[in-house]
């Protein structure tokens, strides 16, 4: 299986609005570590600066830098989807 790991960072903005920004996509998780690492001081990202665990089951507190590995070749979208 080949994949890649995708490194994005969300803080919450004002009224409840997530924002996303994906910063890049790496072919190892330590190669992402690495990206936060030389990322988490500088300006906007230093506000949320750890590596979020979705595994912790907190759900209170989402914002910082998130790293999830993705399958090469794959739809990770299958479903449709409604606009509120």
């Amino acid at each position: 299986m080949k994949s890649v790991f995708i490194l994005q960072h969300m803080h919450t903005l004002p009224g409840d609005v997530d924002d996303v920004k994906m910063i890049g996509a790496y072919l190892t998780r330590v190669d992402a570590v690495q990206a936060v690492d030389r990322l988490r001081g500088q300006p906007g990202f230093c506000d949320h600066p750890k590596i979020v665990d979705p595994q912790s089951g907190s759900a209170t507190d989402m914002q910082g830098f998130h790293i999830n590995e993705y399958e090469l070749g794959k739809d990770h979208w299958t479903e449709g989807y409604v606009a509120v």
